[in-house]
């Protein structure tokens, strides 16, 4: 008989008497990016409403959290994803690594988000002129454990080699690409709630000058 991996989390939801996920009804991946894009816009235009900040949010978001949308995204402090997608308390399920890479510990977190919080997005979002990214184009061995960062990027930086324009910003765009194809391709659980249509991958680009947030075209094929 097939094992619910995730019923100690759902036993511990119940003995707090806490639901799983909100009532309300859930947003569509396309639905997540449209509220992602819409909370860039008022960023740029420096029109900020800073939504569900609030005291009332913060005892909701305390009993339960519902994030609409997954974000992994690079830690350099110039890229806040609550703050370039003007989102507040409960609203976004982040995690930050140095050059939006994924590792089995990244993978498990988006899996829990996904599975059982329903979150139906994933934004793999990398930026412009991004360090981690920068340090695998120079090449060579770094120190200590950067490398454990610099690696994963590598394949990337290749293939950017063979494109025409900025070497770092095609590196940049490419390693967002090569990591949204990892997510989606995870076996067993996200490719296959990407298969039912439970969930959308989608990789995206911040611009540090602009403020502006684009959304990369996916990899050929996917």
């Amino acid at each position: 008989m097939k094992t619910n991996r995730w019923l100690p989390f759902l036993c511990a939801w119940a003995l707090l008497g806490l639901p799983a996920v909100a009532d309300e009804q859930r947003p569509t991946g396309d639905e997540a990016i449209q509220r992602l894009m819409d909370g860039n816009e008022r960023h740029f235009a420096k029109k900020f409403i800073h939504p569900d900040q609030w005291e009332v949010q913060r005892a909701e978001v305390a009993k339960v959290q519902h994030p609409f949308a997954i974000v992994l995204g690079c830690s350099d402090s110039r890229v806040p994803p609550e703050i370039i997608f003007d989102q507040g308390l409960g609203d976004l399920f982040v995690i930050r690594v140095a050059g939006n890479i994924v590792d089995p510990a990244v993978l498990g977190s988006i899996e829990y988000a996904a599975e059982h919080l329903e979150s139906p997005l994933v934004m793999v979002l990398g930026h412009e002129r991004c360090g981690a990214v920068a340090a695998s184009v120079k090449g060579g061995e770094a120190p200590g454990h950067l490398q454990a960062l610099v690696t994963p990027i590598k394949p990337a930086v290749q293939l950017a080699r063979k494109q025409k324009g900025d070497l770092l910003d095609n590196a940049v765009r490419a390693n967002i690409r090569l990591v949204v194809d990892q997510v989606r391709t995870s076996q067993p659980t996200l490719a296959h709630l990407v298969h039912e249509g439970r969930l959308k991958v989608v990789g995206a680009r911040y611009d540090l000058d602009t403020g502006r947030v684009e959304v990369l075209e996916p990899v050929k094929g996917r």
